[in-house]
């Protein structure tokens, strides 16, 4: 194991390049300009990918009208002036303030993981998909928490089309155009509406596909979907939904999905090919590799500064992080715990200001704040424009909640370079017709070459 030190200069790592991680750095990076310069702050971020996912944009990518390489923002280009370590975090011992890095180059040269001395420590690693012990959903089952999930849903819908449009086994074709969403939130709402929007005019080009042969079944185990926008709103996103024949089904779960059958607990059987679980998150597992105090949920327990409760020089925000909300009605009794911040992208890119904030007066000598913000409202797309919205305490649906969809999430994304692009791309969107090739191969791009290899088969012959 090589151990690098601090050699005196005030390091900072921050665990976690996502939205909080990218963004304490990037403010970190602003505020710190000329210790950073000078070499006297050091900041390092750590991160399994060398890019922060803009995840609302991760539905619009799916059904294409967003390139996936505008959903991404590169950490090295956004963060010249710290360390990007492309690696994965795998024991923190904030005791003697030490992280263990296990790096890309680890597993190919056998030198074993990276040990790094760090004086502040930043535990912004986000949350990973909540899975339960559902018979066949390890075996069938997708994810939506990744642009590669996504683009590989995309790929994997538009391929169905063409299952079924070649097939005459009118088993294989039902299953090929029943496509199950398990969970109703931000996620599998948003998912299922834009690529049924997608799959929908797709069917115009083949010749014996109509919208109406697909089954798209949206399963949520409560009695409403997105419930961030309200029970009304919520109650006009189920009208919406059913009104393109897509079956909403509450109050539901799934019990199994052997064999590629969705067994629902209303006794529904669904033979399907499509089967989309985005029901949940959970804390990363890293936290439980710390030696630092966690909630029942396996979240860090912070305070209002955002640093970590009873611990110094250990700070945290997002997902990770159960931070109390300081603008919440407080509890009515004194014992009781007062209510945490929701773990939603409008809190961590305000945290992550705050706690860039708290962490540099820390190493220079300051005073740290309290995070407060009270919570404005959401909005989701249902599709190309269609959406809902409740902001301020004002009700929009339609187009114009679809339009303020956009114009928030525009304005949320990192760069000038990506907003630039993407409101290019819409702009030509609106211009052209929609893209539905699926590129699937892309997923395993060696496999002709690898045919060709195994066959003897020649250029002239493909």
């Amino acid at each position: 194991m090589k151990a690098v030190s601090s050699n005196n200069v005030a390091r900072i790592l921050v665990v976690g390049g996502g939205y909080v991680g990218m963004y304490t750095a990037l403010n970190l990076q602003r505020r710190l300009k000329q210790q950073l310069r000078e070499g006297s702050i050091e900041v390092i971020v750590v991160d399994p990918d060398p890019y922060m996912t803009y995840q609302p944009f991760l539905p619009e990518a799916a059904a294409g009208s967003i390139s996936p390489r505008h959903v991404v923002v590169p950490l090295r280009r956004v963060l010249p002036q710290c360390t990007v370590v492309v690696g994965e975090v795998t024991d923190i011992n904030h005791d003697e303030r030490r992280a263990t890095i296990a790096t890309l180059s680890a597993e190919e040269t056998g030198d074993g993981a990276i040990e790094v001395v760090y004086d502040e420590l930043v535990l912004a690693p986000g949350s990973v998909s909540r899975t339960l012990p559902i018979p066949g959903l390890a075996e069938f089952g997708i994810g939506f928490k990744t642009v590669e999930e996504a683009i590989g849903l995309r790929n994997h819908v538009l391929g169905q089309l063409d299952v079924a449009s070649s097939t005459r086994d009118p088993a294989v074709r039902d299953a090929a155009l029943t496509f199950v969403f398990v969970g109703g939130g931000y996620a599998g709402v948003e998912a299922l509406a834009e690529l049924e929007d997608m799959a929908r005019y797709a069917v115009r080009y083949y010749h014996n596909i109509k919208p109406e042969d697909m089954k798209w079944i949206l399963v949520e185990a409560t009695g409403r979907i997105l419930p961030e926008v309200g029970p009304d709103m919520g109650r006009y996103a189920v009208r919406e939904l059913r009104g393109r024949n897509i079956d909403v089904r509450l109050e539901t779960r799934l019990d199994s999905c052997e064999k590629r059958v969705a067994q629902l607990s209303d006794g529904s059987r669904f033979p399907t090919r499509t089967l989309v679980w985005t029901a949940g998150v959970k804390p990363h597992p890293i936290l439980a590799a710390t030696d630092l105090p966690l909630t029942d949920h396996g979240r860090l327990k912070c305070n209002a500064t955002l640093r970590v409760d009873g611990v110094e020089h250990a700070w945290s925000a997002g997902d990770a992080a159960a931070v109390p909300d300081l603008t919440a009605e407080p509890p009515g009794k004194p014992d009781e715990p007062r209510p945490v911040c929701a773990p939603n992208a409008q809190h961590a890119l305000r945290q992550a200001k705050v706690l860039a904030d708290n962490v540099a007066a820390t190493v220079c000598g300051g005073t740290v704040q309290d995070y407060r913000h009270k919570y404005v409202g959401s909005v989701a797309s249902l599709g190309l424009h269609k959406g809902v919205a409740h902001v301020y305490g004002r009700k929009l649906r339609g187009y114009p909640a679809w339009l303020m969809h956009r114009a928030y999430h525009l304005g949320r994304v990192p760069t000038f370079n990506r907003k630039a692009r993407i409101l290019a791309e819409w702009t030509l969107a609106g211009l052209f017709k929609r893209e539905i090739v699926s590129l699937g191969s892309l997923e395993n791009p060696r496999a002709e070459f690898e045919l060709a290899a195994g066959t003897g088969r020649h250029n002239e012959a493909s």
